[in-house]
C-alpha cells in the first residue's frame, strides 16, 4: 500500500504531535515532516515533496495563506488542507483562493481528518455549508467586477449544486434533488474550485488586488 505523505504545519508543537498521533493509527498515512511557520513549510515542501499539507492559517514569520500561494506556485500537485481554530476565519477563504483544496476545523474528529485527506487525494473537493456560501458570494462579486481576461463563470448546474450545498445538503441529497449522479456533484464542486483558483492566478498575473469577499 502506498502511503499518503503528510507535512504538518502549525506553530504549536503539541497540536502537531496530536495530529501525528492520530494519523499514525492508520496505515495509509505517513507524516514526513513538521513545520512551525509558513516559511519553514515552504522550505520543507521543496525538500520533502509531500502529497498533502495540513496548513494552519495563523502563524509567525509567514502566514498560511502566503505559504499556500507560494507552495502552489512552485508545487501545484501538492494538496493543501487549511486548518482553522474556528468554523471560519478571514484567512481561510484567501488560502482557498490561493489554491488550497478545502479547510478543516482543528477540533476535528479523527474520521473527519481521514475522510478529508483521502478525499482530496482522490481529487474530491469537500465543501462545507459556509464555504459554499462564500463561493457563491465570490463568483457573484467576480461577475460585478471582472478582471482581464474575464474570470470563468459558473454554469447553471454548478450554481445549482453550490446553492444546494449552501443549504446544508450532502452530495447524495444534491444528486437526488438535481437528478444527477453523486460523482457528477463531486465533479462540479471540483470544477468550481478550479475556476476560483484560475481567477486568483489571473489576478496575480495582471497585478490586480483581490477584494475582501466578506
Amino acid at each position: 500500500m502506498t502511503s499518503i505523505r503528510v507535512l504538518l504545519v502549525d506553530d504549536h508543537p503539541g497540536f502537531r504531535q496530536a495530529v501525528a498521533s492520530v494519523l499514525a493509527t492508520e496505515q495509509d498515512f505517513e507524516v514526513v515532516g513538521e513545520a512551525g511557520d509558513g516559511r519553514q513549510a515552504l522550505e520543507m515542501a521543496r525538500e520533502l515533496m509531500p502529497d498533502v499539507i495540513l496548513m494552519d492559517v495563523s502563524m509567525p514569520l509567514m502566514e498560511g495563506t502566503e505559504a499556500t500561494r507560494r507552495i502552489k506556485a512552485e508545487l501545484p500537485y501538492v494538496k493543501i488542507v487549511v486548518l482553522t481554530a474556528f468554523d471560519w476565519e478571514p484567512g481561510v477563504f484567501e488560502a482557498v483562493k490561493c489554491g488550497a483544496e478545502t479547510y478543516l476545523q482543528k477540533r476535528f474528529e479523527p474520521q473527519a481528518l481521514y475522510r478529508t485527506l483521502r478525499g482530496v487525494m482522490r481529487g474530491e473537493t469537500p465543501v462545507s455549508t459556509v464555504m459554499a456560501r462564500r463561493l457563491l458570494d465570490e463568483f457573484a462579486r467576480q461577475a460585478r467586477n471582472p478582471v482581464p481576461p474575464p474570470a470563468a463563470e459558473l454554469t447553471l448546474l454548478e450554481k445549482d449544486v453550490l446553492e444546494q450545498a449552501a443549504e446544508g445538503r450532502s452530495s447524495e441529497e444534491i444528486a437526488s434533488a438535481l437528478a444527477i449522479a453523486e460523482n457528477t456533484v463531486k465533479n462540479h464542486m471540483q470544477n468550481v474550485l478550479e475556476k476560483l483558483h484560475l481567477e486568483n492566478r489571473v489576478r496575480a498575473a495582471t497585478g490586480a488586488q483581490p477584494e475582501d469577499p466578506r
